[in-house]
């Protein structure tokens, strides 16, 4: 077995397809059969099956797959060490972000990173927590912010921080009276809303609490692309309810929205770290996980951030918010 075909092997299940990965990879599919064949006569159980519509990893090649990505990433980082000189800590780090997280901590993590440690190549991955979390369980990242404790029980996870979820609508709007500071959620329902698709856990978490006191709302566009929602409620097309890093995805400095909590009900997101356990962490990465929980210091720290609240010291390491609902809070 050679770095060649472990690349090989795990582009094809990456890419799903045997003639896609050949093209990623700038080699003629029947080379990469032959590489895939090798590798399953080395291993000496079938890593793939071929379907009409691709190929799927068996059970022994998702094992591979998730040991063959770490161990490409060991020797990324140490070929950025070599090529970066003599400095304490090098490497490079991809930490797996949701928009509404990035725009939150993104900014400041990057330059606590910059300035502490310019030996780490922090790579910043944007996504739906969907795809960030099947990034994680495939080995792609070192470290993600999700929604939900258990998503992948070989890592390390740790509670962050909880975020209120407002209801948001552009500063403009008629919808509600200026003079309201707050809605109560049945007021909430009556709006007509802008909401992620119903397979998303913030979605399911409004539903949820909505189903409980039998509240039904209209909801006039499901989106989960997040800018287009913004820019939806911005054109006054509805409300939506998201936490407060979606006001600040969108320019919330400049005043575009309001943001109005919910008076009787306590809807919140936790916000829980995943890590690989030390043994398998790079001491860049360990740097960055201590970088990131700095950040979110100084945000919960900060009187003029709202809707970030630290985690109860009751909950830290118990059940959440979410734990109202059998729906976990995995969406943007």
């Amino acid at each position: 077995m050679n770095l060649r075909q472990l690349r090989y092997f795990v582009r094809i299940v990456e890419c799903g397809s045997l003639s896609r990965a050949a093209r990623e990879l700038n080699l003629a599919q029947p080379a990469l059969s032959q590489q895939l064949a090798k590798l399953e006569e080395l291993v000496g159980k079938p890593l793939v099956v071929r379907t009409p519509q691709g190929v799927v990893p068996t059970e022994h090649g998702l094992a591979l797959h998730q040991h063959a990505a770490f161990v490409l990433r060991l020797v990324e980082q140490g070929l950025a060490v070599a090529r970066g000189g003599a400095r304490a800590i090098q490497g490079m780090v991809s930490v797996g972000l949701a928009a509404t997280t990035v725009a939150a901590l993104g900014l400041p993590l990057v330059q606590r990173v910059r300035e502490r440690y310019p030996g780490i190549l922090l790579n910043v991955v944007e996504g739906m927590s969907g795809h960030i979390e099947q990034m994680l369980r495939l080995g792609q990242l070192d470290m993600a912010i999700l929604f939900a404790p258990g998503l992948a029980p070989d890592l390390v996870v740790e509670p962050l921080l909880d975020e209120e979820l407002f209801v948001v609508l552009p500063r403009t709007s008629r919808l509600v009276p200026r003079r309201r500071a707050s809605l109560t959620l049945a007021e909430a329902a009556r709006l007509p809303m802008i909401l992620p698709t119903a397979r998303h856990g913030l979605r399911q978490r409004v539903t949820a609490e909505l189903d409980r006191r039998g509240l039904r709302v209209e909801v006039v566009a499901e989106i989960d692309s997040l800018a287009l929602l913004m820019a939806c409620v911005a054109a006054g097309m509805g409300a939506t309810i998201k936490p407060m890093g979606a006001i600040l995805a969108e320019g919330g400095k400049a005043g575009r929205f309001r943001a109005l909590p919910i008076e009787d009900a306590r809807l919140r997101r936790r916000n829980f770290l995943y890590t690989l356990p030390p043994e398998r962490r790079s001491a860049a990465a360990t740097a960055v996980a201590a970088e990131l929980r700095a950040v979110v210091a100084a945000l919960l720290a900060d009187p003029a951030r709202r809707g970030f609240e630290p985690v109860p010291e009751a909950e830290r390491f118990g059940p959440g918010p979410e734990s109202t609902s059998s729906t976990r809070l995995a969406a943007e």
